[in-house]
């Protein structure tokens, strides 16, 4: 049960303090009209003693007549003073409750927008039309917050859809080859061994998937855990000798151009940076290729571009590389890989304070640049 805040609401507390600085003018205003009236009659003309003038219905002494004046204009003033003061209290809290009332009306489309959201119902908006005040400034900041939340929610059932739908595909291998293997009573020696190596070839991709899942959450807008000075050069030349092998196989040229290069980072994390983009390289290339690295230091980036030959990729599908589960520009239809290489990329280099981007090479082929803030 939600504890709901108990008090009056920010339209009578506003409606309050108005009449309260209304109710405190105005008694001001009035004990100064009080002073003033008296002073102003006691200026009267002199007359002979003895004389009666009748003040208010009432007769009074001349030596008596300027008090008897004084006190009959502040009487007057008062009670006239009195009914005012009641109008004035009156019209000023009732102006003050309709005119917060319409001006604060925003905020209650807020809080009932708020109410009524969910996670089904986060197309909703305020939209607000008024006047561009600071209320239509916070119903804006609310609608872009619902949008950024909208586009999170999206991308996060995606997401799991993406992957749900890989892991999906190792553990259907898996339960399919058991399933065939156990109903062949006649299975010998050769079918079981080339059943173990299917099920551990599923088995390894199902955990580079659960791996790389582990790795982009643990980067992706969560920071970097350690910082420490890092050789660039040094963590492409580990990458490399984990890909030369497949790199050799495939007769594909490999040409580095690196200088010295420091990054403060976590050097694990900038490691399968520099693996990602060394694999899928190797992986997306062509047999006889060529493949780039470059290694630059400049006084506020260091860079780390890597640049292949392979199929040609449509400029305006760049951008989809880095999402998950997209290889090459196509959604989930290669064999390889976990479709996950660049969204790790580019998930370390924001959680290490820089950028990652991509762009065609003219012929086929894509280069990868990500930058590092410079020590």
């Amino acid at each position: 049960m939600t504890d709901r805040r108990r008090g009056p609401g920010l339209r009578a507390r506003i409606t309050l303090l108005a009449t309260s600085l209304v109710a405190v003018v105005s008694v001001l205003l009035l004990w100064l009209g009080w002073l003033l009236a008296g002073r102003v009659v006691t200026s009267v003309p002199s007359l002979p003693a003895g004389t009666t003038v009748v003040v208010g219905g009432v007769r009074v002494q001349a030596e008596q007549l300027a008090d008897a004046l004084a006190q009959d204009a502040r009487d007057r003033l008062l009670l006239a003073g009195a009914v005012a003061f009641v109008c004035v209290l009156v019209a000023t809290a009732l102006l003050a409750w309709a005119i917060t009332g319409r001006v604060l009306r925003p905020l209650r489309e807020v809080t009932a927008t708020a109410h009524r959201l969910s996670v089904e119902s986060l197309g909703e908006r305020i939209g607000h039309q008024g006047a561009r005040d600071e209320v239509a400034e916070l119903a804006d900041t609310f609608d872009a917050m619902l949008d950024r939340l909208q586009a999170a929610f999206s991308a996060q059932r995606q997401f799991v859809a993406n992957a749900s739908h890989e892991l999906r595909t190792p553990l259907a291998v898996i339960r399919t080859e058991l399933d065939v293997t156990l109903a062949d009573a006649d299975a010998d020696t050769t079918e079981l061994r080339r059943m173990a190596d299917v099920v551990r070839a599923a088995t390894l991709r199902a955990g580079e998937l659960v791996e790389a899942l582990l790795v982009l959450a643990r980067t992706d807008g969560l920071g970097v855990g350690v910082a420490a000075p890092v050789e660039l050069p040094t963590v492409v030349a580990g990458a490399w000798r984990s890909t030369r092998s497949e790199a050799e196989r495939r007769r594909i040229t490999a040409r580095f151009s690196e200088g010295p290069a420091v990054v403060v980072g976590d050097a694990a994390l900038l490691e399968r940076v520099a693996g990602n983009l060394l694999e899928n390289a190797v992986r997306h290339n062509v047999d006889g290729g060529w493949i780039e690295v470059q290694v630059v230091a400049g006084p506020q980036w260091t860079t780390l571009a890597v640049a292949s030959s392979g199929p040609v990729i449509a400029a305006e599908r760049v951008a989809e590389l880095f999402e998950p589960f997209r290889r090459g520009g196509v959604d989930r239809t290669s064999h390889t890989g976990t479709g996950l290489g660049l969204s790790i990329v580019r998930a370390v280099a924001r959680a290490h304070g820089g950028t990652a981007a991509a762009e065609p090479v003219v012929g086929g082929g894509l280069r990868v640049t990500v930058a590092f803030p410079a020590v």
